[in-house]
């Protein structure tokens, strides 16, 4: 075993330097601005959290589980130089809306009757997003507007009072008033340009 051999050894075993050295050589090159030097407290690892324990209110949490999600990734089309043409940036989502049990059942009735049109034969429902140059913006803007499609059908509507509806129907009544009243003068031009009928010169 040479020297070099020997020295590698030693730095492999030894694994809390930061800065590695090799006969005076560094093995790698750590900037300044690294995420453990900026942030020396922080986890650095990613990691998905568990999923939030069921409200009483029975309403969607924001929780998305990506398991259950179909998640393709393509060329976006628009500007961006030779970029675009070597990179997946695009991002499709998609599930099958009527298996979605991370959704409320009353909010997921709701989605299968307002998004009809939008869900294939096989029951699935897209969602893309193709915004930034960058993947991972691009899911998350994906996942936002999935979030966004779900919580409009949690909004409660109420229901119009007497005085509004009583608003209403005047204001349809004479917006009525109004376009007969147009129609009548329109009508009464059109007669007066006509010649005398009847008359036998």
């Amino acid at each position: 075993m040479n020297k070099i051999t020997r020295a590698f050894i030693s730095v492999l075993r030894n694994s809390t330097r930061t800065s590695a050295t090799l006969l005076g050589r560094q093995l790698s090159y750590k900037s300044d601005l690294s995420l453990d030097k900026i942030y020396p407290n922080a986890r650095l690892q990613l990691y998905t959290p568990p999923p939030p324990p069921p409200n009483s209110a029975n309403k969607f949490s924001g929780y998305i589980p990506m398991d259950k999600l179909e998640i393709t990734y393509s060329r976006s089309s628009g500007p961006g130089g030779q970029h675009v043409n070597t990179v997946n940036t695009k991002v499709d989502v998609r599930f099958k809306l009527a298996e979605a049990q991370w959704i409320p059942e009353e909010t997921r009735q709701k989605l299968l009757k307002v998004l009809a049109n939008k869900i294939t034969k096989e029951g699935y429902y897209y969602i893309k997003s193709d915004v930034s140059r960058s993947q991972q913006l691009n899911l998350a803007d994906a996942l936002e507007k999935l979030r966004t499609v779900i919580r409009a059908q949690e909004v409660e509507v109420a229901a119009p009072s007497e005085e509004t509806l009583e608003r209403v129907r005047r204001r349809q009544e004479r917006a009525a008033r109004e376009r007969l009243q147009l129609k009548r003068s329109r009508a009464q031009v059109k007669s007066d340009r006509q010649g005398p009928g009847g008359v036998d010169f």
